[in-house]
């Protein structure tokens, strides 16, 4: 996504099936014949004098006044999805407006900023904007899949009712080319979901992102100990949450002079290989070179809950010695408590 009105649509994080064709018309086009549409009209059904009709509702045409596309008109892409990405939102559609409900106050609010927030990146400016509205300018969309330029405005609301919190996206005004035209419904259905994509993306970064200060900052107070596993095999002890050692780990290791050459976040594995390092690391962290041949180690974490533990395999998968852990218990300490 550019930070400027003009948005590609193919960079969204939202998955997009389309056919190979160069050709935008032809990727919402279907490729079959169209000899239905020569097709006599339906005629009423005649009986036989004296005969009993006997109608099932299985194949019912439904009677009514129907308008839409057909033949070449049909738009055969995948509609689009709302990316659930927000924590205990549930999606709900009127017709072609997409509301996101949530259960507390607090998470609407911070809805409400990223909005803000969001169409000021992208260069959007508010033609009317409440406390609970805002009517955005044009926002303008590019698509391998459309033959022009897209434009689009929206009245974007919050409200709340039974104890919910709704976020509701509806778009008002539609453009091709630079043309204002009536929206068809398949467009209007899809270029809300998008934009209701835009925002539901940004508030999962946002998220990504305070998960990440909030990892640094219990990072800076990990205890370090000796301690036993479920076994009562002796492992060293990180007294943080798994997760939140994990992602220090491209950090923590090669400090200690492991390159790392594979992670495996969901087994608890971190394959690296071992080559001592220089005179000048040992007088800085303050401690005596550790008792480790060069080589290929595999680190095995485990998730305790709010613990850690952590224990070191050799290159034929058997565990290092008590003393070489021990060895490594002070480093690890020393290494963390020097990123602070």
């Amino acid at each position: 996504m550019k930070f400027s009105r003009q948005l590609a649509v193919s960079t969204l994080a939202v998955i997009v099936l389309a056919a190979c064709s160069s050709d935008p018309k032809t990727r919402r086009e279907a490729k079959d014949d169209f000899n239905y549409l020569e097709a006599p009209g339906l005629k009423e059904w005649t009986l036989p004098e004296g005969a009993t009709p006997q109608f099932y509702p299985n194949y019912e045409i439904p009677t009514g006044d129907f308008s839409g596309g057909i033949g070449r008109a049909v738009d055969i892409r995948p509609p689009q999805q709302v990316l659930e990405l927000i924590p205990g939102a549930r999606v709900e559609r009127q017709g072609s407006e997409v509301t996101l409900w949530l259960l507390q106050e607090e998470e609407m609010d911070k809805v409400w900023a990223t909005v803000k927030t969001m169409l000021s990146e992208i260069g959007v400016e508010s033609v009317n904007e409440t406390d609970d509205m805002i009517e955005t300018g044009w926002v303008t969309w590019t698509s391998e899949d459309e033959d022009v330029e897209i434009g689009s405005r929206y009245e974007i609301t919050r409200y709340e009712a039974n104890n919910r919190y709704g976020f509701k996206m509806k778009l008002i005004d539609w453009r091709e080319g630079g043309t204002v035209k009536p929206v068809t419904r398949v467009n209007e259905e899809r270029y809300n979901t998008l934009m209701t994509n835009l925002v539901t993306a940004r508030y999962d970064r946002d998220l990504r992102e305070e998960a990440a200060l909030r990892a640094q900052e219990l990072v800076k107070s990990i205890p370090i100990s000796m301690g036993t596993d479920r076994s009562g095999l002796p492992v060293i002890i990180a007294r943080t949450p798994y997760n939140v050692l994990w992602q220090e780990l491209p950090e923590l290791l090669p400090k200690m002079g492991f390159t790392i050459e594979e992670r495996n976040q969901s087994q608890g594995t971190a394959k690296a290989k071992y080559a001592s390092p220089d005179d000048e690391f040992w007088n800085q962290v303050g401690l005596k070179p550790i008792d480790l041949e060069p080589g290929d180690y595999t680190f095995l974490f485990g998730d305790l809950g709010n613990r850690t533990s952590i224990n070191v395999t050799d290159k034929d998968g058997k565990p290092v010695s008590e003393n070489l852990l021990r060895s490594l218990e002070p480093l690890i300490a020393t290494v963390i408590k020097k990123e602070q």
